[in-house]
């Protein structure tokens, strides 16, 4: 049965909403979005108390209780985590629509179309956590160099993990190569315990070393942990992108903010085992998929793709 007080109440309303300045749309309501849409992003490193509020994947939350590493969304109903509902292009991330989420140049819908058969393991979530650590990547230059950039790394990683599907190397052969005896702290996780894993396919007991120190995480005695945290995984590909020269002469984010093109990113991740003629065609590979994701992201790919 229909109320017969709305004319009465609505006139209320429109009477309460002059007074306080607002203004009233015929045909619509006045939703408000949570407070807590201005929250900084989770960040799966940081330590929550009860009452702390965060923004992930489009919506707003509260912790209830003491909480780290406990991803917003993932502890059901009765979980640390209490909803406080969605936000509309506040900071929490992508709703899945065509706009960036947490400041990145590429979308969640346009991740998912880069990478149709991925691996679950590899969330888009999970690498915009792991850029907190790396603010740099894809912010640097004007917003061609940031999308040929975030274009770049992706292409990358994808060759290298077969469109992010495979988490640690496939060639199970290479495992006992990666332990550089000559180094000081050695291999105290085992000989064959450093082969590749992660978005850029993090291998040597030296690079777990040096990533782990930068990331204060003890990679050099748990390197399966690069195998087991999509955030951990993708911050190793980040550190090694941002900070390593590897057989190259600059870094693949120096190579794209400074000009020196793609081709520079491939060098610095396989030198000569693809550059200078070593695999032509795992190069072109490597071109194909950036010159696909820069036209997907409306920019050009610039000069200097191979090497």
């Amino acid at each position: 049965m229909r109320s017969r007080r709305k004319p009465l109440l609505l006139a209320v309303l429109t009477a309460a909403l002059l007074t306080a300045g607002a203004t009233l749309v015929p045909g619509t309501a006045a939703q408000a979005e949570p407070a807590e849409c201005n929250s900084a992003p989770w960040n799966s490193g940081s330590v929550y108390v009860g009452g702390n509020s965060v923004t992930h994947d489009g919506g707003a939350w509260r912790a209830k209780w003491w909480t780290q590493g406990e991803e917003p969304g993932t502890t059901g109903q009765w979980g640390v985590w209490e909803s406080l509902g969605a936000c509309d292009g506040g900071g929490g991330g992508d709703d899945g629509g065509g706009e960036p989420g947490d400041g990145f140049v590429v979308s969640e819908a346009q991740f998912n179309q880069f990478f149709p058969n991925r691996n679950p393991f590899y969330t888009y979530s999970g690498l915009v956590d792991a850029m907190n650590s790396f603010p740099a990547f894809a912010h640097t230059g004007s917003d061609a160099v940031q999308r040929r950039e975030a274009a770049a790394f992706l292409a990358n990683v994808s060759h290298e993990t077969g469109g992010l599907v495979h988490i640690v190397e496939q060639n199970t052969a290479n495992y006992p190569h990666y332990c550089d005896t000559s180094q000081p702290y050695g291999c105290p996780a085992g000989h064959d315990q450093y082969y590749g894993r992660g978005p850029i396919q993090l291998s040597w007991n030296f690079n777990y070393k040096a990533a782990g120190d930068h990331l204060g995480l003890d990679l050099l005695h748990n390197p399966s942990m690069v195998q087991n945290n999509s955030s951990v995984a993708w911050r190793t590909a980040l550190w090694y992108w941002n900070t390593q020269s590897g057989p190259g002469t600059m870094t693949g984010h120096a190579a794209m903010v400074n000009g020196a093109g793609f081709g520079e990113t491939i060098r610095s991740i396989n030198g000569s085992i693809e550059c200078n003629g070593g695999n032509p065609a795992q190069v072109q590979s490597r071109v194909d998929k950036y010159r696909d994701f820069t036209a997907r992201l409306g920019v050009d790919p610039g000069g200097n793709l191979y090497c």
